[in-house]
């Protein structure tokens, strides 16, 4: 028998590595960004054409390479970051695997043209493949210059998976904010199909937000500043009045590097709890500085997730840092101790004597039973609690018995008498034809009660149903607390979700209305205005014919700046910016509707924006037409984004339950 066991050849090796670095245009964006950062560039462009898929070229003014490093770089593991693996616990650099280029120059053709600083000639050098084609001398500026065409030439399948333009466009113009957000010192130039998207001057961290995402931001963030022996915090966070309902802004840096981090994002969350709706999130842009030893970036290929050793520490830092920001520019709301809810008290004179006569009399005496000999108890009252002093001379010492009134004696002679006078009435209360029936056989002990969450109290029996139900007797539907209606079925009991129901019937009217005819359209009185970041922008331009189609009417007022003027008339009541937005977040959403062309995404975040809330309470004739136009769809089974509207409760299933 042979051996089986070989070792794979390198660009076998650099394709499978190009599956996890490289998976899209935008991952692209990345590497060779990063690569100009570690250089010293000063100045970076990044040249697109076609979302990335024919072109992606970065140029950069850094230190560039020798013809002999040039060459080696596209080889794999190969490295100037890091020399021992001692050094990737004291990294000051954003790459150090070796990874990056060949992963690209595996899937990509590439022409690099690269000169360093001081010298007269460059170099050449072309690949395709992991292939390499040539090497010569150029005549190029200082720096480098790297060009990735037909990303993904060689794998047809994998190139087929890649999204529209716009869609792949709108990723590279995320990962564009990340990286020129974390190095503001840096100039960046962004160009698509010879259109720029962006040109961002080198200035402070607020510049460059107020450059990326408008200035409508400017007066909106506070910074934030704290340093400690074990992290140094600063940045920008949001105002409570300023948060956002969707899309919020939320960055995190460590050591000039771009991550992720749940735990100290809730950080951020807690600081604003009590001070911003439930559905609102702030913005912030906050920058670590920790030691390199105290940090672990190399726990995932794209090095965004990073464990950090002194978590919790940092946790108690962030937080007392955004409160104490939002305590010094008055956005938590004040106190004053010397003012609210002060008692007026009057300054003591030893001369003049105290007048009491404003204070009632009371003889009540706690201590006369006990003078007596008597129990020292309290009086109870009809509920069997002990009444308080204050109550019993408020004449709340009152007990209604059989229809009369008796008022509780103060004096407690005869307690055994008592207790049983005090059981006598509810006795009476709860007997059915003046007997008392024996519930020995249908009791529930009270472990069992609490766990069935049995009602302390059932409606009256002519209600025919329980709380939260109600029920429509022409039609025999049940509404369940305002979300659910049960109707008979041939098989047992069909139960309905009313806003996945509600949301099928409409996406399905949204298909066959673009499909056929343009939808009517409501004029807006006063057309609104909305400013979409450059990513939102590139989305809804690739929509636009699709939403017109609808009956929205947008015209552009430019720098990324729209006026709605119009809406579909089936949505007149609704917001329209709102809505606009909901369509945007849904083409870009890939998780909803994946595969799906773009009238499908716009037909759902349609749906979503029309539909019956969660929470809406929906009437008989509501209910009704839902339910004929849900049982009239050709396939009601399951929600637009693949979730199910209704189910069927066997009458075997009830049968089984009940044991019949």
């Amino acid at each position: 028998m042979s051996d089986v066991i070989r070792l794979l050849p390198d660009s076998v090796a650099n394709q499978i590595a190009a599956g996890e670095v490289i998976q899209r245009p935008a991952s692209v964006i990345k590497e060779l960004v990063e690569n100009a950062v570690d250089a010293g560039a000063k100045s970076i462009k990044i040249i697109l054409r076609d979302g990335g898929k024919n072109l992606i070229q970065v140029i950069d003014d850094g230190c560039g390479m020798s013809d002999t490093d040039a060459r080696l770089a596209f080889e794999r593991h190969a490295t100037s970051k890091i020399q021992k693996a001692a050094d990737l616990f004291d990294l000051h650099t954003m790459g150090f695997r070796g990874e990056a280029l060949p992963s690209i120059a595996a899937v990509a053709q590439i022409e690099l043209r690269t000169m360093r600083k001081g010298e007269s000639i460059g170099t050449r050098l072309l690949l395709a493949a992991s292939k390499f084609e040539s090497q010569e001398a150029d005549a190029c500026p200082p720096g480098t210059n790297l060009a990735v065409k037909n990303l993904f030439f060689n794998f047809p399948a994998r190139r087929k998976f890649l999204k529209k333009d716009s869609v792949e466009l709108s990723h590279i113009v995320h990962e564009f904010e990340r990286l020129t957000l974390v190095n503001p010192d840096k100039e960046f130039l962004l160009v698509h199909n010879d259109v720029t998207l962006h040109q961002l001057i080198p200035g402070t961290l607020k510049q460059r937000v107020v450059g990326l995402f408008g200035k409508a931001l400017e007066k909106q963030l506070i910074p934030v500043s704290t340093e400690t022996s074990l992290v140094k915090i600063n940045g920008l966070v949001s105002l409570p009045e300023n948060t956002r309902k969707r899309n919020p802004l939320q960055f995190f840096f460590v050591n000039g590097r771009n991550m992720r981090h749940p735990y100290f994002q809730k950080a951020v969350l807690h600081c604003y709890e009590n001070l911003i709706p439930a559905d609102h999130q702030p913005n912030f842009f906050l920058n670590f500085e920790v030691d390199p030893s105290t940090i672990d970036v190399n726990i995932h290929p794209t090095k965004s997730e990073i464990k950090f050793e002194n978590e919790a520490p940092i946790w108690q830092i962030l937080v007392a840092a955004i409160k104490e920001a939002l305590g010094k520019f008055n956005a938590v709301p004040s106190i004053d101790f010397d003012s609210t809810d002060t008692i007026d008290i009057p300054v003591f004179n030893p001369v003049t004597t105290p007048d009491f006569s404003d204070i009632p009399a009371n003889d009540y005496n706690p201590f006369a039973a006990a003078e007596r000999g008597e129990s020292d108890s309290l009086p109870l009252s009809a509920a069997g609690a002990v009444k308080s002093p204050s109550a019993l001379n408020s004449g709340a010492d009152i007990l209604s018995t059989g229809g009369s009134l008796h008022k509780a004696s103060h004096d407690n002679r005869g307690s055994l008498s008592d207790w049983d006078r005090l059981y006598q009435d509810f006795q009476a209360a709860t007997s059915y034809g003046g007997e008392s029936p024996d519930m020995t056989d249908f009791s529930i002990p009270a472990t069992e009660q609490s766990a069935l969450n049995i009602p302390d109290s059932l409606p009256a029996a002519s209600t025919g149903v329980l709380p939260d139900m109600e029920m429509n007797e022409s039609s025999g539907m049940l509404r369940l607390r305002n979300r659910f209606l049960v109707v008979p079925a041939a098989r047992g009991l069909m139960v309905i979700d009313c806003y996945r129901a509600h949301l099928k019937v409409l996406y399905e009217k949204f298909i066959k209305l673009s499909a056929t005819l343009l939808g009517e359209s409501q004029q807006i009185l006063f057309p609104e205005t909305i400013t979409l970041t450059v990513a939102q922008n590139v989305i809804l331009g690739s929509m636009l014919e699709d939403v017109r189609i609808l009956g929205f009417d947008l015209s552009f007022l430019g720098d990324n700046v729209w006026a709605i003027n119009a809406v579909p008339a089936i949505f007149a009541k609704l917001n329209a910016t709102d809505t606009l937005m909901k369509m945007i977040e849904c083409v870009a959403d890939e998780t909803v509707l994946p595969g799906a062309d773009i009238k499908r995404r716009v037909a759902l975040s349609m749906a979503r924006a029309g539909a019956i809330s969660a929470t809406h309470a929906i009437t008989d004739d509501e209910a009704e037409a839902l339910l004929a136009s849900f049982l009239s769809l050709p396939d009601p089974t399951y929600s637009p984004d693949g979730k199910p509207t209704f189910f069927i409760l066997d009458t075997s299933e009830i049968k089984k339950r009940l044991q019949i």
